[in-house]
């Protein structure tokens, strides 16, 4: 039994989480004003809705993931 090693803490540590909090904003950020734009797009032309659909769930992906992050 002494050789078994300790296993390394299960919690990221803070700067982790700021960077994954980071990370999480700016890439949520970022498609929801995909989904802005392409939304805009697909309402005035022929642009396809697939791309604001996935901008759509990724944005939320991100937020929620986000929420669980932070909290």
């Amino acid at each position: 039994m002494s050789d078994l090693e300790r296993r390394s803490g299960s919690r990221p540590s803070r700067r982790q989480r700021e960077q994954r909090a980071y990370t999480l904003v700016t890439v949520g950020g970022v498609a929801g004003l995909v989904f802005v734009v392409t939304a805009i797009l697909a309402l005035i032309t022929s642009f396809p809705w697939s791309i604001p659909i996935l901008a759509a769930i990724v944005a939320v992906i991100c937020s929620v993931i986000f929420r669980r992050t932070v909290h």
